[in-house]
């Protein structure tokens, strides 16, 4: 019998990570299909669209609740099509408040589900554990230490490593990148990552563009770039761009993440999977985390965060390598002074780049690959 999986990814990352997951199923099941919530990597990978990962691309309580409708309305409408279809396999990439339910509803009909990286709930709402227990056959770690918290609660997780760590050079080359983006190769580069939601950019790019325009006051000369995941966020970027005063130039790109980091000299990165790039790039970086006003909140009143940080680099090493600025903090000023001093700090830089490294080397366990090997052994014998 051919094998069938369906997918559910949530935005551009679980694109990326569902695009290469794809393909090494395929390498092993030839003749395997695919179907589900795509992105364009997905659908290039050979996977069947029903709908596109763009409308899972949320963050934050206030936005979910502003969507809840439509996101019922779709969750419902694609358990009915995983139900018809039946799946060998269903496999949720990331976005677990929407997937989470809907592998519930799978797994009670007998699909085997898996969720591919997992929710922070080791970091807040450790209650969910229990709803992951429910939901997942299998859920497939990015991050070492994650495969802990699951052991204790009798939840069946595999450490798979990070695919990035595996698509990045441990060595990036800086000098290429620059030729590439038409940077001088003396320049000192600011690169600006506002993030790939719309929600993000949106609370994000002022204060970054901000900070840009303070730091091209204490140290003129700098260059600053920008890439853009989307169009969508482009055009909210340069909105930004015409509303903060005396901004200096800031050359745009679309796409090429990767390469602007290799380029760059100091990152400013909105907190997500951009600060891991940024790390497996070996770049000295702040980041950042504004979330819509309720959604900050609920977080700090109820006083569910069960960690220190929020940054990845920072929840990596287990200390405060990486300057981080939440809510109220994201300030232009307190953004440009903490990368004028990563720029400055020569050998504190030298240290974290040795530990960024370290850390690359861990995370570069084949991911892909083993979680094909992970998701194959959960087929129907």
């Amino acid at each position: 019998m051919t094998p069938t999986f369906g997918l559910v990814a949530g935005e551009a990352s679980g694109d990326t990570l569902g695009a290469a997951l794809i393909t090494a199923l395929r390498e092993r099941l030839p003749g395997a299909r695919f179907y589900g919530v795509t992105g364009p990597k997905m659908r290039a990978a050979g996977c069947e669209s029903w709908a596109d990962a763009e409308e899972l691309a949320l963050m934050g309580l206030a936005e979910i609740v502003r969507h809840l409708p439509r996101l019922v309305r779709l969750r419902r409408e694609l358990a009915a099509r995983f139900l018809a279809a039946r799946p060998d396999v269903f496999i949720g990439i990331d976005a677990p408040e929407f997937n989470l339910g809907l592998e519930r509803r799978l797994k009670s009909a007998g699909i085997r589900t898996v969720q591919y990286v997992s929710p922070q709930v080791w970091a807040w709402r450790q209650g969910r554990v229990r709803t992951m227990h429910e939901s997942c056959d299998r859920v497939l770690c990015l991050l070492p230490f994650e495969t802990d918290f699951y052991a204790a609660h009798g939840v069946d997780a595999r450490f798979v490593g990070h695919p990035l760590a595996d698509q990045l050079p441990l060595q990036p080359d800086r000098a290429g990148a620059r030729n590439a983006l038409g940077l001088a190769k003396e320049a000192t580069v600011v690169a600006l990552l506002p993030g790939s939601r719309g929600g993000e950019v949106s609370r994000l790019a002022e204060p970054f563009i901000g900070a840009a325009a303070w730091l091209a006051q204490q140290r003129p000369g700098l260059q600053f770039i920008a890439p853009m995941a989307s169009a969508k966020v482009r055009a909210l970027f340069e909105a930004a761009l015409q509303r903060v005063s005396a901004a200096p130039p800031i050359a745009i790109v679309d796409g090429q993440s990767h390469r602007v980091l290799a380029a760059a000299d100091v990152v400013l990165v909105a907190s997500g999977t951009a600060t891991l790039e940024t790390l497996l790039t070996q770049r000295p970086m702040v980041a950042a985390y504004r979330l819509a006003p309720l959604t900050a909140f609920v977080l700090q009143r109820l006083g569910i965060v069960k960690v220190k940080h929020f940054s990845q680099p920072n929840l990596l090493l287990g200390r405060s390598a990486v300057p981080e600025f939440f809510q109220e903090a994201v300030q232009p000023a307190a953004l440009g002074a903490a990368l004028l001093a990563q720029l400055d700090d020569s050998a504190g830089r030298a240290t974290l780049l040795a530990d960024f490294e370290r850390v690359h080397r861990t995370l570069r366990a084949g991911g892909s690959a083993r979680a094909a090997e992970a998701v194959i052994e959960l087929l129907p014998a």
